[in-house]
Parts: C-alpha cells; sequence; structure tokens
C-alpha cells in the first residue's frame, strides 16, 4: 500500500530545483533530484539518486485541502508525495520534505496519521531513514 506525506507552503515559497537541490545537499544526505523536476509542472514519478542508488516517488502539486486550511496557515500550495514499499522511496521523500521544511518554510503533513511535523522532527526521520538503508 502506498504511503503519502505532503509539504505545505507558500506558493511564493516553492523553490526551483536549483534551490531545493541546494536545501538537500545541506541537511548533508546524499540525495540528488532528477534535472527535469520543475515547479508546479513536474507530476507523477520524479527520479532520484540516494547515495549512488535509483529511486524517487511521486509528487503531485495540489491546491490546501479545505480541512487543513486552518492548521496550516497562510500555506496555500500542497506538494503530495507517494511512494510504495521501497525504503529508498521513503526516504527520498522525508530527505525533500526536510529540506522543504528547513529552508522553505514547508508544514509536513502525515496523511495516515493525521500529523503535523515540525522541521526539526522531519529532519531527525529523514536521517533516521537514510541511515537504516
Amino acid at each position: 500500500m502506498p504511503r503519502s506525506y505532503s509539504a505545505f507552503l507558500a506558493r511564493a515559497d516553492v523553490p526551483a530545483r536549483k534551490a531545493l537541490q541546494q536545501a538537500v545537499d545541506g541537511l548533508k544526505l546524499k540525495l540528488s533530484l532528477d534535472d527535469a523536476y520543475v515547479p508546479f509542472e513536474t507530476s507523477g514519478y520524479v527520479p532520484c539518486t540516494l547515495d549512488g542508488e535509483d529511486a524517487g516517488f511521486d509528487l503531485r502539486f495540489q491546491d490546501v485541502d479545505a480541512s487543513l486550511r486552518s492548521r496550516v496557515g497562510d500555506k496555500d500550495v500542497a506538494i503530495a508525495f507517494r511512494w510504495g514499499g521501497d525504503p529508498r522511496e521513503e526516504a527520498s521523500v522525508l530527505i525533500v520534505c526536510a529540506a522543504l521544511a528547513k529552508n522553505f518554510g514547508a508544514v509536513v503533513h502525515e496523511p495516515d496519521a493525521d500529523r503535523l511535523f515540525s522541521a526539526d522532527e522531519i529532519s531527525d526521520k529523514a536521517r533516521k531513514a537514510a541511515a537504516s538503508l
């Protein structure tokens, strides 16, 4: 069964690929995003390389669901991430979500548990996921 996270950002804060990659690099986790990633245009599978191995995830840009608007403040864009059972895919999602939270003010949501994560919490999850590979 696929898993998912969403990152909520203000539209003006959604980073281009170069800025997002720099934020990922700042986490010192070895994830490289595909060069074809373009905000608001990319939809579907986004290939990545995680510590030299193939990884990736499904990504979609969406409007913020009405039920979450009061919880995410002025964030008006949702980036929905989904993955299957591969732990490299989960780690890739967590790393990108951590970069978005730490550098671009994203609020990260885990829909299955209806939980919001702080930048530090999602960064810790990303580090643990990467270390477990």
